[in-house]
């Protein structure tokens, strides 16, 4: 039997963002950076990939370690963390890792002959005198390479763009040739950043980082996180390098701009940087993009929704959910992980993580222990929001709580619905099951629990019955 599959796809305990996902034989791999638990900067770990049958959307499995970060010559000692990086397969078919280091600005190669192998360091992307690309005269520093290769060019997308940083012009595009290395055609910018933004069309959400490029048809489409970080945007061209109009956001990590179930600036979770990219999956198509958890900005985990890109060729900014892979709503009874709630908040709106007030998805123990998530830091106010169940004969709801919290749990169906069932919670340093009677009408359906009271409280997970 097929697993269901929930945001985040990967286990509780695992942190990959910044995923770049592709199709390579039945199978769906995911190629990001490595966050920890309770991380103190971005990108601590070496490269990891993940990997799922294109059939089979809940049933990941790691691939274990595909590039320790000692592999550079650069960084021989470790002290440099390996930034977000894009893979491609080359003209002599195998598969080539672009990535940058942290505290350099030059692109850096590897090369495996397999999707999900060892790869070992290849070289720097360079000049054609031998001087690498971002350590020119004029040359603008490398960030975030993203990658697309047809026939014997590759098309290498960098850079970063931060506010009042007026050296920093765009996105740019630099060609290579078949040896994946040498620049055939110098950088050119294909999206402009925030300081060049005026009369672009790009106005409010002109190119911060996280380049990404794929081919729909016969049209490119360029994904990048805007200026305003929690959005993921598109563009699109006929060409590769130059031509690129915006289309639009596709998804925000705390779902600005989403007017379905709640007012369009309503933030919805707490986001911050986003960075992921478009794929097509048997029929589907999906964005792969990533959320804050721990309360910080340094402990980030990959999530995905389904998109539609319509017969005009646009993509339709869609909702943050549970159930992004799943291919529908889950199952409207059982148990279910609080981590997968795709909405968090309480009655102090924000954008951005951070504040010591929020609600947080957290676990017990150290990076790499494999303990489930929970919700924690749950104060007066906090809501959790799971999306969405098709739901049949619901008539009771069951939640796991610890804490020092004296309060109740209320259920609703919509964030600022009626209340359709409350729990009592007690004072417990252990997990302790609560159930109250409910009717959930059937049919699709959201479920939104809030905690009004005193104290503070972890939710472990619910219970459908």
């Amino acid at each position: 039997m097929k697993k269901q599959a929930f945001n985040p796809y990967l286990p509780s305990w695992e942190y990959i963002p910044d995923g770049e996902p592709y199709v390579f034989g039945d199978r769906v791999y995911v190629y990001g950076s490595h966050d920890f638990y309770n991380g103190y900067v971005f990108c601590m770990g070496d490269y990891v990939c993940w990997s799922a049958p294109v059939d089979d959307l809940g049933d990941w499995r790691c691939e274990g370690v595909i590039y320790p970060r000692n592999e550079d010559p650069l960084n021989r000692d470790g002290k440099m963390c390996l930034y977000a990086p894009d893979v491609t397969v080359g003209p002599d078919g195998r598969y080539y890792l672009y990535y940058v280091l942290d505290h350099v600005s030059v692109v850096s190669v590897a090369v495996c002959d397999t999707p999900a192998g060892r790869y070992e360091f290849y070289g720097y992307v360079h000049y054609e005198d031998g001087v690498r690309l971002g350590e020119r005269a004029g040359d603008e520093p490398q960030f975030d390479p993203g990658v697309l290769t047809e026939g014997d060019r590759t098309y290498l997308y960098t850079g970063f763009c931060g506010r009042g940083d007026k050296s920093r012009t765009g996105a740019m595009a630099t060609v290579l040739g078949p040896d994946m290395l040498t620049v055939i055609e110098a950088p050119v910018i294909v999206a402009p950043g925030c300081e060049y933004g005026q009369g672009t069309g790009f106005e409010g959400h002109e190119f911060f980082e996280a380049p990404s490029m794929r081919k729909v048809g016969e049209m490119y489409y360029f994904v990048y996180s805007s200026v305003v970080m929690h959005e993921l945007c598109y563009a699109v061209s006929e060409e590769p390098t130059g031509g690129f109009t915006y289309g639009g956001v596709i998804v925000s990590n705390c779902d600005l701009h989403i007017d379905t179930y709640k007012p369009a600036e309503q933030p919805m979770a707490y986001g911050a940087n986003n960075h992921g990219s478009i794929v097509r999956i048997g029929g589907d198509w999906y964005i792969f993009y990533h959320r804050h958890t721990n309360g910080s900005w340094y402990s980030r985990q990959g999530c995905a929704e389904r998109i539609r890109i319509g017969e005009d060729g646009r993509i339709p900014q869609v909702e943050l959910t549970s159930c992004g892979l799943n291919g529908g709503p889950l199952e409207g009874r059982g148990e279910y992980p609080a981590y997968i709630a795709c909405n968090l908040f309480c009655d102090t709106p924000s954008v951005y993580v951070g504040d010591s007030r929020f609600p947080k998805i957290m676990q017990d123990g150290r990076d790499g222990d494999e303990e489930p998530g929970y919700i924690a830091n749950i104060q007066d106010t906090a809501t959790a929001g799971f999306k969405y169940f098709d739901c049949q004969g619901v008539t009771a709801v069951r939640i796991r709580v610890r804490g020092y919290a004296d309060g109740v749990f209320e259920v609703r169906t919509a964030w600022d619905g009626e209340v359709l069932a409350r729990l009592k919670v007690e004072y417990s340093n252990v997990w302790e099951e609560y159930t109250a009677p409910v009717n959930i009408p059937d049919g699709r359906q959201a479920i939104y629990l809030t905690y009004r009271g005193g104290g503070n409280a972890s939710l472990l997970s619910f219970t459908l019955e």
